[in-house]
């Protein structure tokens, strides 16, 4: 046994910490954030809304949007809000690219701890402005004024989430 080896494992064992633990603790941090993030994100980004031109009039009989009668089977849309692939990998290569920084650039410690730091700022407000913009967005679409027979468009929150737009006949039962 060296010198050094007697110095390396007298130290080690009086109770100081090993070389880069703070490092480590800090990618345990920024780790925990981003599947807690995401976790929050793809949890609380849901929503539906769904609106029906016409319905059932009071003889049994189809409605039009106008109370008008008509045979034709009134149109529902649905929409249903989800989290977008586009967010969940955004948070995902924020995390990849932190790693990667703080293995190539940083040359001490408080470099490696400002970039995950940083890394851990990224990742809260993408899925925070992701989730609220995504919310507030879908509440916002005008889906009462959606008519299958004139023109019509919904603008998405692309990327913040995902709509899945479904139009079918209406559901309901004609006689007794």
């Amino acid at each position: 046994m060296t010198d050094t080896d007697a110095e390396t494992s007298t130290s080690l064992t009086s109770g100081s910490v090993l070389p880069g633990v703070e490092i480590v603790a800090a990618i345990r941090r920024v780790a925990t954030v981003t599947a807690l993030a995401l976790l929050a994100y793809m949890t609380f980004t849901r929503g539906s809304a769904g609106a029906c031109v016409g319905g059932v009039g009071a003889d049994g009989g189809y409605i039009d949007a106008n109370g008008d009668p008509t045979d034709v089977v009134p149109q529902c849309i649905t929409l249903t809000l989800g989290p977008s692939p586009v967010v969940i990998i955004a948070v995902v290569l924020t995390f990849i690219i932190a790693l990667t920084l703080v293995i190539r650039r940083a040359q001490t410690v408080p470099a490696a701890l400002r970039i995950l730091d940083r890394a851990t700022i990224v990742i809260l407000a993408i899925t925070a402005v992701s989730l609220v913009v995504s919310l507030v967005w879908f509440g916002l679409l005008p889906i009462r004024d959606w008519n299958p027979h004139g023109p019509w468009g919904f603008v998405f929150p692309f990327p913040f989430g995902a709509v899945d737009l479904s139009i079918s006949p209406m559901q309901a039962s004609l006689g007794g």
